[in-house]
């Protein structure tokens, strides 16, 4: 493991490299094999362990093959065939057949010889994954949202801090040029103060054969589905309610509202400095497909949040009056950026630009060209990334309080600071939810 920045003596590798001691001399990769810069040292490699291969573990793995200063040493799925075209990615790309498989994640974390670990599974699993992973002294590339409810998300903050590990989140838009601008120009004040924030998401599947009720089918041989479904409520096995499919029913996802506001919303509380903070209130109204439906997250939905210093904010899927992406309004101008390098604003002059002139730039963000190579960066200096464990907390927190206000079909007021839900004991106890044995956070 590494060591963290408040810990004295040497590292891992450099108390390897001062004795000549060997656990298990790694083969030499070919340099055509490695990314950006050639070879580096098998000493200095960060090593990786990649823990799901659905939709967004292979992309996530791809990148982290291209870098020079990264190995990836283990994968691990419930799934035999998704484990195997891990593998297969993995050691096709290295030239070897070095790469270990695992189907239990505590395992694969017990080893001594992992420095980091890409987490991309549902999010039911973020939280017990995650506080895996930190306890094991693991740096960790996470998904977003960062997790199923707002205590999980807790538990997964204080095993980061706890453990002094390092946090990156997938909310990558935050290392592109164009999301970097315009939270700029909002942060140093050239639209004005701001009054209102609009964020505009995909809305839920319309499709109306997932809306109903179906008897369950045998799993497939391939897929241990009674660790798949984990902690959360055993229902029969459906096949388009695992896998990609999994985000669109409560009991293990949370729809496109908390699959989508790790990108747009954390976009919005950049260019409002709100990366430690949140709203005041929160009200919502959804349209729901029936509780016990394939199916069942809101297919449509607005959400309006009060924040501090009298600003709105607006998340909306299928409204037509919200725009995808992300639009800051002042009192002198607007801003609204979203992927593509899409960017608009009240001053046509501000588009020109890749970033604003040196003299305008009174408050600087951080900047980051490459989100996986911030990470291993940060891995190495010990340093915090881009999105940190804080960041994706905060910014996943309104799309959790919309759905809860939405559920419960009122306004819901929101601390802050304690991180507690005032007067309203129903709603706050959709801040968590119970665990199916024999799961539990530790």
């Amino acid at each position: 493991m590494k060591s963290s920045s408040n810990n004295s003596g040497i590292s891992r590798r450099q108390f390897l490299a001062v004795t000549g001691a060997v656990l298990a001399a790694p083969t030499l990769i070919p340099a055509s094999a490695l990314g950006r810069g050639g070879a580096t040292a098998p000493s200095e490699r960060i090593t990786l362990g990649v823990v799901g291969w659905g939709m967004q573990g292979p992309s996530n793995t791809d990148a982290f093959l291209r870098e020079k200063d990264c190995q990836v040493l283990t994968a691990c799925d419930l799934d035999q065939n998704h484990l195997q075209a891990a593998m297969s990615r993995i050691n096709g790309h290295y030239g070897t057949s070095d790469c270990k498989s695992y189907k239990d994640f505590r395992e694969m974390m017990a080893r001594s010889d992992i420095d980091a670990v890409m987490l991309a599974v549902p999010d039911t699993w973020h939280a017990l994954v995650a506080v895996e992973a930190a306890n094991n002294k693991k740096d960790i590339y996470g998904e977003k949202p960062l997790a199923r409810t707002i205590a999980e998300q807790q538990a997964i903050v204080q095993a980061v801090q706890k453990n002094q590990r390092i946090w990156q989140t997938g909310s990558w838009q935050r290392s592109v040029a164009n999301f970097h601008k315009a939270a700029e120009i909002v942060r140093n004040g050239m639209i004005g103060k701001i009054t209102r924030v609009e964020i505009g998401l995909p809305e839920g599947p319309h499709d109306e054969s997932m809306h109903k009720h179906l008897p369950g089918t045998t799993p497939p041989a391939e897929l241990d589905y009674d660790t798949w479904i984990g902690p959360s409520r055993m229902v029969p096995y459906i096949e388009k309610c695992v896998h990609a499919h999994w985000r669109w029913n409560y009991n293990t996802g949370g729809g496109q509202l908390l699959d989508w506001i790790g990108h747009h919303c954390d976009i919005a509380h950049w260019g409002m400095d709100c990366d430690s903070s949140g709203p005041l209130e929160v009200e919502g109204q959804g349209v729901f497909p029936p509780h016990d439906a394939m199916w069942n997250t809101c297919t449509k939905y607005r959400i309006t949040a009060q924040y501090p210093k009298d600003i709105e904010m607006v998340i909306a899927g299928g409204y037509d009056d919200i725009k995808g992406g992300t639009k800051w309004i002042g009192m002198d101008g607007w801003v609204w950026v979203s992927r593509g390098n899409a960017f608009e604003s009240s001053n046509p002059e501000w588009a020109d630009a890749r970033q604003l002139p040196e003299q305008l730039r009174k408050v600087k963000l951080y900047e980051s060209s490459n989100h996986i190579g911030n990470f291993l960066d940060c891995v190495k200096s010990r340093k915090p990334t881009i999105t940190p464990i804080e960041t994706a907390h905060h910014s996943a927190i309104p799309g959790h309080l919309g759905y809860i206000a939405t559920v419960v079909g009122r306004k819901i007021k929101w601390d802050a600071d304690k991180e507690v839900i005032i007067g309203d004991p129903e709603a706050s106890k959709l801040l968590t939810r119970e665990f199916r044995g024999p799961w539990k956070l530790s």
